[in-house]
């Protein structure tokens, strides 16, 4: 599904041309501020986890979408020949690439980069409804009889979203333009894509969708923009995500392929395995055994992690998501654990939403108890203390995890707790490599 939130992080997507060349592609970061308030970005993650439950690698740039009010990240694509230049939200939670589409002529009416104009480019083209792509994505309940000509009988695709919102029209293919970095032109052909001709719902329309011309899909899909391109770059990607309060904020990265970089950071990796929820293909699952608060391990049953022959529960690994959920025993384990360690004045903020909120006017240092997480693999995951708690007012602190009712859906490691994290995706060999180092501001 869609990306309903992240953090204020600025977020790159390098593409690099060739396995063997040190040249890399690299599209131009621009800078957005900070969403406005946590509340909003905890009703975003809350709206997109319903809607979820239901060596060459190229760059492409992933922008903040926090000046929107929602924190998207959006991706600087330039899609077509002549190049439009299009920004879409980067969702690991869903697979279809596709943007906007208008029919229009001369569209003078049209806000530039408003939607895509498939008229304007000599390389759009329709996949017909006979190819092997056309069968990978779902389709209209009503469409036309799918004849052997190549004229009037394109791939219809129909893609909806858990709240009802849909995006219908011609599943398509494109040209990509990147600029290296020795500032050579390159272009990627038949990039598929949905040329969306209907858009309607508040996933796709609404204030968290605003200012985005369509979607990025980053999940394990066929047809998402990573599978697409990891057949021709390796089927590895990799992002690491800088703190969002740094001003200005400082630039973050995702890669699809291996550069040589990350073949020497791995000697530095923690590795847990990636599992494959067959309910839920899309999404990048870890099983987690265990939590503990400082060095104090939790008395949490295995079977609240587990990830059932259904395809309930377990945990999902998602940059789209800002916050952290549990499963609602282990968050009230959690919670309990740290209201008995914190030693700093509770605040009452009842519009945050939060169960745990302190204030830390006058503490140059505050003390907050050391959450870590134990994978399979015998690995641990110990973010910061900033990681998992978010400032909702002016020095008051708020724990930034959210309880999910056991057997309703799975757990999150948000991407505010992955921050300071070089995250690799090698799905290859199955698994999940994280690191403090190679995740440093540049």
């Amino acid at each position: 599904m869609m990306s309903l939130f992240s953090i204020s992080l600025c977020f790159f997507l390098f593409l690099f041309h060739s396995c063997n060349s040190k040249e890399y592609l690299k599209l131009p970061l621009m800078q957005k501020t900070p969403p406005s308030s946590p509340a909003e970005l905890l009703a975003a993650d809350t709206t997109r986890l319903s809607a979820l439950h239901g060596g060459h690698a190229v760059k492409s740039p992933l922008i903040s979408g926090a000046f929107t009010g929602s924190g998207e990240y959006f991706a600087d694509l330039r899609i077509g020949s002549p190049p439009q230049r299009l920004f879409l939200i980067a969702d690991t939670g869903s697979d279809l690439v596709w943007v906007k589409c208008s029919a229009c002529k001369n569209c003078s009416d049209n806000r530039p980069g408003s939607a895509f104009l498939a008229r304007h480019s000599r390389t759009f083209s329709s996949h017909h409804c006979y190819d092997l792509h056309c069968k990978l994505i779902p389709h209209p309940q009503q469409t036309r009889t799918c004849t052997r000509t190549r004229i009037h009988t394109p791939c219809r695709y129909e893609y909806s979203y858990a709240d009802g919102s849909i995006t219908s029209g011609f599943f398509s293919k494109e040209t990509t333009t990147f600029n290296t970095s020795s500032s050579r032109e390159v272009k990627i052909k038949n990039l598929s894509f949905g040329c969306g001709f209907r858009v309607s719902g508040p996933s796709v329309t609404g204030s968290s969708f605003n200012g985005a011309e369509g979607v990025m899909g980053l999940g394990r899909g066929s047809i998402s923009f990573s599978s697409q391109l990891g057949k021709r770059f390796g089927n590895t990607f990799s992002y690491c995500l800088l703190d969002y309060t740094i001003s200005p904020p400082p630039k973050s990265f995702l890669t699809i392929g291996t550069s040589q970089n990350d073949r020497v950071l791995r000697k530095l990796f923690r590795y847990t395995p990636l599992l494959v929820n067959p309910s839920s293909p899309t999404f990048y699952y870890i099983a987690v055994n265990g939590v503990s608060v400082d060095g104090a391990e939790l008395q949490i049953s295995p079977s609240v992690w587990e990830l059932d022959q259904q395809g309930n529960g377990g945990t999902v690994v998602d940059s789209g998501t800002t916050l952290s959920f549990l499963p609602e025993p282990a968050y009230r384990q959690v919670l309990g654990a740290f209201q008995r360690r914190v030693r700093l004045p509770a605040a009452v903020d009842p519009a945050s939403g939060f169960d745990l909120c302190v204030n830390v006017s006058g503490v140059a240092r505050p003390k907050l108890p050391k959450l870590s997480f134990r994978l399979a693999g015998k690995s641990v995951l110990s973010p910061p203390a900033r990681n998992y708690f978010i400032e909702v007012s002016d020095r008051v602190l708020c724990l930034a995890i959210q309880p999910v009712k056991s057997g309703s859906g799975f757990s999150v490691i948000g991407n505010l707790m992955q921050q300071g994290y070089l995250f690799e995706f090698d799905r290859d060999r199955s698994q999940l490599g994280f690191s403090r180092h190679g995740c440093a501001l540049r």
